[in-house]
């Protein structure tokens, strides 16, 4: 036969805890021996040859595809974006951090002045024109596109820098 734990008192169950007493954070001690073993690991540098390797890797020209489609389609999205038609993130992996964050101003700008005359945003009717592309130096395409909309002409310019293998837009200017 088990045996039932007695109830607690109204007087038991209402008592506080008591408090934890606090100590006041101090600084670990020195040690003594700067060469003792069981010190924590120094933070060794690393060869320049070895951050090289990690960092952005510039790519040639020839190791790259055509710049042609890339720039359409970035010219047709960047001016969609503006227009508030087109989420910025689609357009993230081709685009540097710089370019990004110019991007997002013109965005906020432009749902701002939306909101205030009480607008939606719609997807534009573009037809793109001529396309004028130089490579002023290897791995880089410099282009401006002309956009046709229906009540005005817009030019796009982006470069184009070769980077990690693959196209990333490192400036876009809309005229």
């Amino acid at each position: 036969m088990t045996r039932r734990p007695e109830p607690l008192t109204r007087a038991a169950q209402a008592a506080p805890a008591p408090p934890i007493p606090l100590r006041p954070r101090t600084a670990p001690p020195e040690r003594e021996d700067p060469d003792d073993e069981v010190a924590a690991p120094r933070e060794r540098p690393i060869p320049a040859a070895i951050q090289d390797l990690f960092a952005p890797q510039p790519t040639p020209t020839a190791a790259l595809p055509p710049p042609e489609p890339m720039l359409e389609t970035l010219t047709r999205f960047v001016v969609e974006i503006i227009a508030g038609a087109r989420d910025l993130d689609q357009v993230a992996r081709w685009v540097t951090d710089e370019v990004y964050r110019t991007l997002l101003k013109r965005v906020v700008l432009g749902a701002r002045a939306r909101q205030a005359r009480g607008e939606r945003p719609i997807r534009p009717v573009l037809r793109l024109g001529r396309t004028l592309i130089t490579e002023p130096a290897d791995g880089v395409v410099e282009a401006v596109t002309i956009v046709h909309g229906r009540g005005r002409s817009r030019a796009v310019a982006i470069r184009l820098e070769g980077i990690d293998r693959r196209w990333r837009a490192t400036a876009i200017a809309v005229l």
